[in-house]
């Protein structure tokens, strides 16, 4: 019961937020977390949370109104010379696991199936825990300017070997042909916006066959494949801009998906996690070509 109760109480959380007209990967922009620099949550290690963990901890960072990215459970808070303040409450994350269970096939054979279900743990953040080490307290800092964040964006962007085309009015990634269709950069109202953009398109691009080969079983659009899809490129931009300090854009033709995210996270309780994985999978894939093409150009 508590695993089935875990899947829906994200679920839950996710269909609330998307029910008042909220993306919960676009929270932390607008309460101006950490002095304006974009970044995920990051654990103790410095290493950043993913998936899921990402959009709940935002969440709760902008409902508690955080300012520090990093979170520790309260052992490792012990572990830094740091104690929980008296009366904090921490806020869950969670992790995968599998269990295996013995089925009966039906010519009576035995067959172990791995069945994958979620745990939880509590973590607590850095504002919410005394004497922790100076490096765990987020100092204020100058806001990235527009320079450095276009900058920032360009680097990220010419390091991916995509087939992008300007021109035309739309915005889109042809999985048939393999290219992302982008408007001319000068009929965007904001550098930002164009970024952006190419943000989500290039998430699409990850789908292909040969990168992620992501497939939700869309038949035509606007159906529940067709959300899943779009609802994994809109964390993934977020992710993504995170990375590179690029706010996400609630673009007008995207507001009808709310409506068909929520039918199909209403319809699937794991629905979210499984966005939310996808969406991990190719920010990181994504960041992954901008390293190698950083390596390959220091040689």
């Amino acid at each position: 019961m508590e695993r089935k109760d875990l899947y829906q109480t994200i679920t839950d959380k996710i269909i609330s937020a998307l029910g008042a007209g909220v993306r919960p990967w676009h929270m932390p922009w607008a309460a101006g977390n950490t002095e304006g620099r974009i970044v995920r949550p990051l654990r103790h290690n410095g290493e950043g949370y993913n998936g899921i963990n990402i959009l709940m901890l935002w969440g709760e960072a902008v409902e508690k109104g955080y300012s520090s990215p990093y979170w520790m459970t309260f052992k490792q808070a012990v572990e830094f010379g740091g104690h929980v303040r008296k009366g904090e409450r921490g806020s869950m994350v969670v992790y995968a696991s599998t269990y295996s269970k013995t089925e009966e096939t039906d010519d009576g054979a035995e067959e172990e199936r791995n069945i994958p279900f979620l745990k939880s743990y509590t973590v607590f953040n850095a504002e919410q825990i005394e004497e922790l080490p100076e490096r765990f307290r987020v100092s204020p800092a100058a806001p990235l300017d527009s320079v450095e964040r276009i900058q920032a964006a360009e680097a990220f962007f010419s390091s991916i070997p995509a087939d992008v085309r300007h021109g035309g009015g739309r915005a889109f990634y042809s999985v048939t042909e393999d290219f992302i269709r982008l408007p001319a950069f000068e009929v965007f109202e904001s550098a930002e916006g164009y970024y952006a953009t190419r943000a989500h398109e290039t998430a699409h691009w990850t789908r292909h066959p040969d990168r992620l080969d992501r497939d939700f079983g869309r038949k035509r659009w606007g159906d529940e494949g067709y959300a899943m899809e779009e609802l994994v490129a809109e964390m993934a931009a977020a992710f993504v801009g995170a990375d590179i300090g690029i706010a996400p854009m609630v673009l007008d033709e995207h507001a009808a998906y709310i409506a068909s995210w929520l039918k199909v996270l209403k319809g699937d309780k794991r629905a979210i996690i499984t966005a939310a994985s996808h969406a991990g999978k190719a920010a990181d894939f994504l960041a992954g070509l901008g390293a190698a093409a950083s390596m390959a150009a220091a040689e």
